[in-house]
């Protein structure tokens, strides 16, 4: 039951502020459609560059941009990570600072800046201002905690050529292949490490941690981590149509920056048999290699099974092999983009190999797709982790010692989920996650008394102050 505003509670005004990318940008813009739905004001900020994209946040939510200082082109106009990270710093602590002057100025002052992490110092503009602020985690709970652990310098780095396991309190025993890759592979990406690791830099200054998972999916280390941290779980944040449909119209994320071609993929997909189509995709970021591009390729050319996989324009013409499409026309469709959740709830859908970013993650437990696990960086080989042993709602493909996944191991994978005893008992445990993650969001659910929590608090105090 949505809460009901009392005479002595005033209309609070959030600002949410993601990182730039769409999988940070699309889990904190449904949570702001689930806070608009409660009554709360929403103040919804992009860069300018995205600002120029269409979104699709519902009247209620108010779109307003600052700059990262990359205008024109984004963060793909600047040279290099670390060159993007210092001018957003720059550049977007002194636009925030100017916007949240211009909406106290016409009468539409901010009680709560909710901010991505990745953007540290978002919570000090908003302290600056006497403003009240909430860390919105976009990845699992798990892999948060093994970052916070490095950042505390409790788990010492690089790890130890003869470690077995890496011990880490709240969570189960893990390989070090099995730890996200920037900890694992020590010293690649290190501005992106370096970003990641910053997230905590004044983290314990945020009245609330909100994390994009729910209660049951990650219990024990959230527990851990509450004794610690004022952590919230408040997902999974997908369109509420896919979930506990309170929100109406509230069936897609809201931002694309590629154009999904969805009458191609559900007119075609409406003419296959239930649960009989392999669906293929590796998110709008990871770039399979040539080889593992055409080893993929081959497994789904032998498989005996449809197929639906999403190969970017700029991939299709380098990486397939000469007529692929035209040979497997009969049996699978190739696209560009694709809209993921119509496709993953859509009954013929009967697997998901995934490269395991979290959002995947969430939309494939909340859709009860059975997953084949390929995961290539960052956070993916944690996540691929819970999903086989954990949460067993799926395989990973294993990789031979060039770091190749061939198609005799694709194929093994795919007979085993799509098939036979093991599969059934995957299939069983994957619908039985979907209706948990319907559970946490819906009326009383985990999530949803989460989120009241939230908004409670919100209207019953007054957090506005004035810059410092």
């Amino acid at each position: 039951m949505d809460t009901k505003i009392s005479n002595e509670e005033h209309i609070a005004h959030c600002l949410i502020l993601p990182f730039p990318n769409q999988g940070h940008i699309n889990p904190m813009l449904q949570f702001a459609k689930r806070l608009a739905h409660k009554r709360l004001k929403i103040t919804f900020t992009v860069t300018k560059f995205l600002f120029t994209k269409e979104f699709s946040g519902g009247g209620s939510i108010s779109i307003r941009a600052i700059s990262d200082g990359f205008d024109e082109g984004g963060r793909a106009q600047a040279k290099t990570s670390e060159e993007y990270q210092i001018r957003f710093n720059r550049v977007g602590r002194e636009t925030l600072t100017h916007l949240l002057l211009d909406l106290d100025k016409s009468g539409c002052p901010v009680d709560c800046v909710i901010y991505d992490p990745f953007i540290p110092w978002a919570l000090d503009v908003a302290k600056g201002f006497g403003i009240s602020a909430a860390a919105f985690f976009t990845q699992s709970c798990a892999v948060d905690l093994i970052y916070y652990q490095v950042y505390k310098g409790d788990l010492k780095l690089p790890l130890s050529e003869n470690e077995v396991v890496v011990v880490v309190e709240g969570l189960p025993p893990l390989k070090p292949e099995e730890m996200p890759s920037f900890i694992y592979h020590h010293g690649s990406y290190p501005a992106t490490f370096q970003m990641i690791s910053d997230q905590f830099r004044n983290v314990d200054k945020a009245d609330w941690i909100l994390v994009n998972t729910f209660y049951k999916l990650e219990e024990e280390v959230i527990d851990w981590m509450s004794k610690i941290l004022p952590l919230k779980t408040i997902g999974p944040t997908i369109p509420s149509m896919y979930l506990d449909k309170r929100i109406q119209e509230d069936t897609d994320y809201g931002l694309n920056m590629l154009k999904p071609l969805t009458d191609i993929c559900i007119n075609w997909l409406n003419q296959q048999q239930p649960s009989s189509v392999i669906y293929v995709s590796f998110g709008s970021l990871v770039k399979l290699s040539l080889k593992q591009t055409q080893e993929l390729s081959h497994a789904l050319r032998k498989c005996d099974k449809r197929f639906l996989w999403v190969v970017r324009s700029s991939e299709e013409a380098n990486k397939l092999p000469v007529n692929f499409s035209k040979d497997t026309f009969n049996k699978g469709l190739i696209v560009s983009w694709s809209p993921q959740l119509q496709v993953l709830s859509h009954d013929s859908i009967g697997c998901f190999i995934t490269h395991c970013g979290w959002n995947s993650v969430l939309e494939g437990l909340s859709m009860g797709v059975p997953m084949v696990a390929m995961p290539q960086w960052t956070d993916q080989s944690t996540n691929a982790k819970f999903v086989v042993d954990v949460w067993k709602t799926g395989i990973k493909a294993r990789m031979d010692e060039k770091g190749l996944v061939r198609q005799e191991e694709i194929s093994r994978c795919l007979k085993l989920v799509m098939e036979g005893e093991d599969g059934e008992k995957i299939r069983m445990s994957a619908a039985k996650w979907k209706e948990m993650a319907k559970e946490a969001v819906d009326e009383g659910g985990s999530s949803d008394m989460n989120i009241e929590e939230f908004v409670s608090r919100l209207r019953k105090s007054n957090f506005r102050g004035t810059p410092n």
